[in-house]
């Protein structure tokens, strides 16, 4: 199918989605409550023109001026975020009513008669209620998803032992910094304090594991420049995630080589020397193929020493089926904001095939998946806070 049928089928899509997740909200909170004029009608005016303005946004920034996005994009990304919470909050308490309505329905048959159905005035309330409860649990929620991507990141320091690691490297540390998401919301000021902290840890290697921009090149120029101040001692080294695909691949590998960082497309380097190192593999971000690219685990660690300890850097977790059958050490991932809101954590878990977030092993190879360091969409997280990861790495022969 040719890429702009697929563009074409997913905003049209979207855009369903979209509508329909408004209009519940407008019924649940508007109608339902049996809101009075004027109101009624300033609430249903208020949610079609913020519902509007999240396309308009996103279509004005790319086709007009990218200085649009980043005026609106709070303020509509908020919306978006906060009428997520909405949804989640109404349909929660209606999957509530349906088990309790069908369990009413289940005892009335084993008497006589059916239950008698609320009367108006009495649904009217319970819609009240209900709505208020939901307004202000994702007003909350909202609140403290703010709260936690505006807040200093927290170091996640993370211990692997490794039984290939030389005992020379023993306590080799990688800053692992991944899904910022650079875009609308995400600008040159969280950048310039992600580096800082990362600089702050001192790393042996700094591995960004994709999903880096949410834009082009041209755009975005500015806000990726303080990446050139990273440092390390054997080097910065990105791979793609799926979002590079979406800004334009090839324009962003040569500006962030401009900035002094490595590439890994599908390739191997040797960190250390000789017996005292390790290998570095990176791959194309699982989807890639799409795109002219493709992910080659084959071509990155196929004829690699297997004596060697190896460290794989791969945007999606669910690489790690594969790269635990060429005996991949650890793999380092991100992709999935370890949920970013609650409950999308178990939509995402399903998609990466059981993964979500943590230091897990599968044969003998171990995953460690970031929950982000940035954000998507929306600038809140709910039971996923951000963060820099330090990995350090133990010898399995030292100890």
């Amino acid at each position: 199918m040719p890429r702009w049928t697929i563009w074409i089928l997913f905003v049209l899509f979207s855009a369903t989605v979209q509508i329909l997740a408004h209009y519940y909200v407008w019924r649940r909170l508007v109608r339902d409550t049996g809101m009075e004029h004027p109101w009624r009608r300033r609430f249903t005016i208020a949610i079609v023109i913020l519902a509007l303005s999240i396309p308009s946004t996103l279509w004005a920034s790319r086709l007009l001026s990218a200085d649009i996005g980043r005026i609106m994009g709070w303020p509509v990304l908020l919306w978006l975020g906060f009428a997520a919470l909405l949804l989640i909050g109404f349909l929660l308490i209606d999957g509530a009513r349906i088990v309790l309505w069908s369990v009413r329905r289940g005892l009335a048959r084993t008497k006589k008669g059916v239950p008698a159905s609320f009367n108006p005035d009495r649904r009217q309330f319970l819609a009240r209620v209900a709505g208020g409860t939901v307004v202000t649990a994702a007003t909350g929620a909202t609140a403290v998803g703010m709260h936690e991507v505006l807040k200093e990141h927290e170091i996640k320091e993370v211990p692997v032992t490794l039984s290939r690691l030389p005992p020379a490297l023993d306590g080799f540390t990688i800053a692992q910094i991944t899904d910022v998401h650079v875009g609308y919301t995400v600008t040159r000021s969280f950048v310039q304090s992600v580096v800082d902290r990362v600089n702050g840890l001192s790393p042996d290697l700094i591995a960004i594991t994709g999903d880096l921009v949410d834009g082009d090149v041209d755009s975005l120029r500015d806000a990726v420049q303080p990446l050139a101040e990273l440092s390390a001692r054997h080097g910065v080294y990105f791979v793609t995630g799926n979002h590079e695909y979406y800004a334009g691949v090839e324009p962003w590998l040569d500006e962030l080589e401009r900035l002094g960082i490595e590439i890994l497309r599908n390739q191997r380097v040797e960190i250390g020397r000789g017996r005292d190192g390790f290998d570095l593999a990176g791959v194309y971000d699982y989807q890639s193929d799409r795109f002219g690219h493709g992910a080659d685990l084959n071509r990155a660690l196929g004829d690699r020493d297997p004596d060697r300890e190896v460290v794989l850097l791969a945007h999606q977790p669910r690489h790690v089926y594969e790269a635990a059958r060429y005996g991949v050490g650890l793999q380092l991932s991100g992709h999935t904001h370890g949920g970013q809101i609650w409950p999308w954590h178990y939509v995402v878990k399903a998609q990466q095939r059981g993964l979500l977030a943590g230091l897990s092993r599968h044969g003998e190879t171990q995953l460690y998946i970031s929950r982000g360091t940035g954000y998507w969409g929306p600038p809140i997280r709910v039971g996923a806070p951000a963060e820099i990861t330090r990995v350090v790495l133990r010898s399995g022969s030292a100890a």
